[in-house]
């Protein structure tokens, strides 16, 4: 396999229009009104139409509400908070190693710009717990995707295929980080996010729920963007379009789906108000659309509607109609222009 070299930063040799996504040539100066993939500049200015910033979220009655919560549901909300930033951390780091050695500029711009949004996602979930509890506990949460044996098991794929890219760059190494981001992005939050879902249609931590519907909004267009730039690449490299990789991916899926299914159970076990059966319902429901999403068929073909209602009226869906956030009536998205909204306490 060919090692990918870093990209430099101009060639003026090269064309403006790039040759090929990894391994092609192209100057480096991006003109959006010249690409080889002119639809990339709607993903982008997609993404970029979601800008938001962590602070802007009033936290105000979700430090009031934290402590009112019964002992499973603080569990788990430390858990999960934990969760996602372990996941969250490396998804800015291997949007930007894509960047790195992709020779497609609006790529680059593209990982730039989901860098960008990982970073406020990963500090949202420090901001999230600066709120609700004492240094000691967040640094507890902030602990767990090293210590917790479950979740280290859950991860242990994605950690291996992330650092096999970044030890060794080829193209077929790229289009394995790219699967496991879509999985990423697609699959393995979804148990967390109904959790907070639950919370906020008992009208329990609603800021919380709300900035997680905004991450869960991002992720979707991630997870979009990072799908299309993935089959255009394997477009390029037909070498690589096998049934071995094809197996590859489907066998990916399935044991993500069974991690995020015994996560879910060992999570949200004693939490009221989620049916754990329908749980699993709704990930395998999401692993079809993901699937989908990178041209392969579904493999749970008795999910292919969401078992899951409820939780449509806190999801951006990419094919549904989009949620008003400001029209829901049981959150509130409230700027506050000083740190949580303590001044209103």
């Amino acid at each position: 396999m060919e090692t990918l070299t870093r990209v430099k930063v101009l060639e003026p040799a090269h064309p403006n229009k790039s040759t090929a996504i990894f391994g092609g040539k192209a100057s480096g100066i991006l003109n959006w009104n010249d690409l080889a993939y002119p639809h990339f500049h709607n993903l982008r200015q997609t993404i970029r139409s979601l800008f938001w910033t962590a602070n802007e979220v009033d936290m105000t009655q979700d430090v009031k509400q934290f402590s009112t919560l019964t002992k499973a549901e603080q569990d788990a909300f430390l858990k999960i908070i934990g969760l996602l930033a372990t996941l969250d951390g490396p998804q800015t780091t291997i949007a930007m190693k894509i960047a790195d050695y992709t020779t497609d500029p609006s790529v680059k711009s593209i990982m730039a710009t989901i860098a960008d949004q990982e970073s406020e996602h990963n500090h949202s979930y420090a901001y999230v717990l600066s709120s609700v509890t004492d240094l000691a506990k967040q640094m507890k949460s902030f602990e767990m995707g090293r210590t917790d044996e479950v979740l280290m098991r859950r991860n242990s794929r994605i950690v291996k295929v992330y650092n096999e890219f970044a030890a060794q760059p080829t193209i077929e190494n790229a289009l394995k980080s790219m699967v496991y981001t879509t999985l990423l992005e697609g699959l393995f939050f979804y148990s967390g996010f109904a959790f907070f879902y639950n919370l906020a249609r008992n009208q329990k931590m609603v800021g919380t729920s709300t900035m997680i519907s905004y991450i869960n909004r991002d992720e979707l267009q991630h997870g979009k963007a990072i799908s299309d730039i993935f089959r255009a690449a394997l477009a390029e490299n037909p070498a690589y379009n096998t049934d071995a990789f094809t197996e590859w991916i489907y066998e990916q899926f399935k044991h993500s789906v069974e991690q995020e299914i015994i996560w879910s159970r060992y999570v949200l076990v004693d939490i009221a108000g989620i049916d754990l059966d329908e749980m699993e319902g709704y990930i395998k429901y999401r692993s079809n659309k993901m699937l989908r999403m990178l041209g392969l068929s579904e493999i749970y073909p008795e999910f292919t509607d969401n078992p899951m209602k409820w939780i449509r009226a806190y999801v951006d869906n990419i094919d549904d109609t989009k949620t008003d956030f400001f029209e829901q009536k049981s959150r509130q998205y409230v700027k506050t222009s000083d740190l949580n909204g303590f001044d209103d306490l």
